[in-house]
């Protein structure tokens, strides 16, 4: 018999969490914590710089998803401290909460779908539509100015830094942060193949995930 999509997704974002846990407590126990001069070399920077746009695509979406502004800055506070673990968290809270009808039919939509609040106000149907236009703006130009940082950051870190395949700069820390790194790229990775009708389009679009992040 086969696993339902929503409970292999739940143990998926379970398994990772727990994972991501157990690297942070022993990279804190064989390195120390990170908060030290000698581990800012400049892939590390890079690296970091990387992983916290992603972070910003997933905040992206938990501020659209939580209806409550106290409730979604929370969790953009514990996603900024704790990266791939409170994605992990909020993703697997998400499943959890799905009745037996919405797990069954399409999971992943009623993930994504934003929770709407008791208290919603009421406003017409054409400042809706420009608030949701100028959303989608918004956010494009924001990602695009954030996917140029990113380019000139790797461009820049190849220039002064040379390649990044050096066996020295796998230190304890960057292992772990690589790791998280790649946990949201998994989370990202559903959302890409979930949106994307062709299975080779969303191939190539992880793909290039895997290999240049955001």
């Amino acid at each position: 018999m086969a696993i339902p999509l929503s409970n292999f997704l739940r143990s998926l974002f379970l398994v990772m969490g727990c994972l991501m846990v157990g690297t942070l407590v022993y990279t804190i126990y064989v390195d120390g914590f990170p908060f030290r001069r000698d581990l800012l070399t400049p892939w590390m920077i890079a690296t970091v710089v990387d992983f916290y746009i992603n972070v910003i695509a997933v905040a992206a979406w938990i501020s659209y998803k939580e209806s409550n502004f106290i409730t979604a800055t929370i969790w953009i506070l514990l996603l900024i401290c704790f990266g791939s673990i409170t994605t992990c968290v909020y993703i697997f809270i998400q499943f959890l909460k799905l009745s037996p009808e919405e797990s069954l039919q399409d999971p992943v939509y009623h993930v994504l779908l934003r929770h709407e609040s008791k208290y919603v106000i009421r406003i017409s149907v054409g400042v809706e539509q420009k608030m949701k236009q100028s959303a989608v703006m918004s956010a494009r130009i924001a990602f695009g100015a954030l996917g140029f940082l990113m380019l000139g950051t790797l461009i820049y870190t190849l220039l002064t830094d040379g390649s990044p395949f050096h066996k020295e700069l796998l230190t304890p820390w960057m292992v772990a942060t690589l790791i998280d790194f790649y946990i949201n790229v998994v989370a990202l990775s559903v959302w890409v193949s979930y949106k994307e009708t062709s299975w080779i389009s969303g191939f190539l679009w992880i793909l290039l995930l895997i290999c240049f992040g955001r």
